[in-house]
């Protein structure tokens, strides 16, 4: 094959690769590892067959930077329990961002589905919650105690009965991302008609502000994790439907990684979710100032892990990069 031929063919990819090499901070171990055996095997053909070449230099300047940071990490694996919290997850974030807007979206519609649903047909909210779980609601609004639900188990059993399950549904999400990511937007949609109706029917029988205590106290985070779920799924989905200038299975298994490691950052914020449901929710007696200000709390804690810290770990790891090849790439696509 000719130089000419071998770059034309390749150039899209190396110019994916050096974005990789310029942004290390923001890939993980995994990630970089296939970056690096991507490049070693171009660097092999590139010295059997151009050895003085100019994309020769390049590429060895590119496999070079990788392998030292790559063993650099090596020696860091302790100090990686902190960054993958502080770092890595935030990171992975920032790279989901279309997939969590994408999810967020459709759980925002389907509330709004299960609110309008609701206040138009009595029974869509027996069809949507069960009519065991109806009367039962019902009956404890008559009696004063609307949100009874959350204290009808001991605190330990229900604490690991929630945990489970929220972490089951989450992964379920994430893992429907392999039917294209439709499945995910189902489970979405299901979950956001439940809260919608759910949220509706305590409104229509006068108890909607203790609901909306109740709910949020610790929905706020177990609701977000779902939406965050929803991200991993839809990046799970997109790695193998829109490949870029990466082949389908580096790209699925890119995708593959960036939501796994969503669903594992999600572990923490489900566990709290189960805490407080489980602890918290049931003592209505407490008051609402103090309730609210839990609420607020999760809330600003959501936003800012979700939106505010990506951004600032992905300007701080631009403005810490490592040495760029990119000036001897344009070099290169200049004399083609």
């Amino acid at each position: 094959m000719k130089e000419i031929s071998f770059i034309r063919q390749n150039i899209d990819k190396w110019k994916s690769l050096q974005k990789v090499v310029d942004e290390v901070d923001r890939h993980n171990p995994g990630e970089l590892g296939d970056a690096y055996t991507e490049i070693a095997a171009d660097l092999s053909f590139s010295r059997s067959h151009y050895p003085s070449s100019r994309i020769t230099i390049y590429l060895n300047n590119l496999a070079s930077a990788l392998h030292n940071h790559l063993y650099k990490s090596r020696r860091e694996s302790y100090s990686r329990i902190i960054t993958f919290w502080t770092r890595e997850i935030p990171e992975t974030m920032f790279h989901a961002r279309r997939e969590l807007l994408y999810s967020f979206a459709i759980f925002v519609a389907s509330v709004l589905i299960g609110v309008v649903s609701t206040l138009n047909d009595d029974s869509f909210v027996r069809l949507i919650l069960g009519n065991s779980y109806v009367d039962m609601t019902v009956e404890n609004i008559n009696q004063g105690r609307p949100v009874d639900v959350y204290a009808g188990m001991p605190p330990m059993e229900m604490f690991l009965m929630i945990a489970f399950n929220n972490i089951r549904v989450s992964f379920i999400i994430f893992v429907f991302g392999l039917l294209t990511g439709f499945m995910t937007g189902v489970a979405l949609f299901r979950n956001g008609v439940m809260v919608g109706a759910f949220q509706t029917f305590f409104f229509q029988h006068n108890a909607g502000v203790e609901s909306m205590l109740a709910l949020w106290l610790h929905g706020t985070f177990e609701i977000s994790a779902i939406i965050v779920a929803g991200a991993a799924g839809f990046a799970l989905g997109n790695g193998w439907l829109f490949p870029g200038t990466y082949s389908r299975g580096h790209a699925f298994r890119t995708g593959a990684k960036r939501g796994l490691k969503i669903i594992a950052g999600l572990v923490p914020v489900f566990l709290l979710a189960a805490f407080i449901e489980s602890y918290l929710t049931r003592h209505t007696e407490y008051p609402v100032a103090i309730r609210m200000a839990i609420i607020i709390f999760s809330a600003v804690s959501v936003v800012y892990y979700s939106l505010v810290l990506p951004k600032f770990t992905i300007k701080t790891g631009k403005e810490n990069r490592i040495l760029s090849s990119a000036h001897v790439l344009r070099e290169t696509e200049r004399h083609l």
